[in-house]
């Protein structure tokens, strides 16, 4: 077999590489632990920032924001923003010194606003000092600052404001004087006015409409009608 090849193998039998041949390249695979380079600057960077991220925001910050939206939309009372926040998770203690010090700043002041609401609502809508009382008080205002607030609204002011709105419905009233009549006065005790000026603004309107709607007035007797509703 001398005139055979050696054989080449992988082993301690292979032939060395012949000059002009290329070097073996170590075969490619997965690095080990071992030799894994550990993570660069960026990596650690990446890591810190998404830290930051997660890091919860300060609660008095976080409560502000929320009073501060609603305050964007309307005025508010102090009572509706306590709302706000607790329905938020706002801690008591927390809510309590942020609106302290909007109430220090004038940012929320329930007096002011229930002269806005009363002026406002009563010019807007009709409304008597009744249904103004039960509004405010629907917004948390205490019951000093809204008396102070309904008695910019005088009684003579508050016939004055029925009477007007009688006249206004009358003009596309239709049916008898009588059912006419207990729809306004309806109308009326709705917006909170007391059975006697609801019964004086609807009778007076009346009168002045037509000689039928007239006659009917006449048979009214207003304070008999508002002894039998007392």
């Amino acid at each position: 077999m001398a005139g055979r090849r050696a054989r080449t193998g992988r082993g301690w039998d292979a032939s060395p590489p012949r000059t002009g041949d290329p070097t073996p390249r170590p075969r490619r695979g997965r690095r080990t632990s071992d030799d894994e380079s550990p993570p660069g600057p960026g990596a650690a960077g990446r890591a810190d920032a998404d830290q930051a991220t997660d890091t919860p925001r300060d609660e008095a910050e976080v409560a502000r924001e929320i009073c501060l939206r609603q305050l964007a939309v309307r005025p508010r009372t102090r009572a509706e923003l306590a709302t706000a926040l607790a329905r938020r998770g706002i801690s008591e203690e927390t809510a309590d010194a942020v609106l302290d010090r909007y109430d220090e700043v004038g940012i929320i002041d329930d007096a002011a606003f229930a002269r806005a609401w009363v002026s406002s609502r009563h010019a807007g809508r009709g409304l008597a000092r009744r249904a103004l009382a039960n509004e405010l008080r629907q917004r948390g205002v205490d019951g000093d600052t809204a008396s102070a607030a309904l008695e910019e609204l005088d009684e003579s002011t508050e016939a004055e404001t029925a009477r007007a709105l009688v006249e206004r419905k009358l003009r596309t009233a239709r049916g008898e004087p009588d059912a006419v009549f207990r729809r306004l006065v309806g109308m009326l005790a709705r917006k909170g006015y007391p059975p006697g000026v609801a019964i004086r603004a609807v009778k007076d309107a009346l009168a002045a409409q037509s000689a039928e709607a007239a006659e009917f007035a006449e048979q009214i007797d207003a304070d008999a009608l508002t002894d039998t509703e007392g």
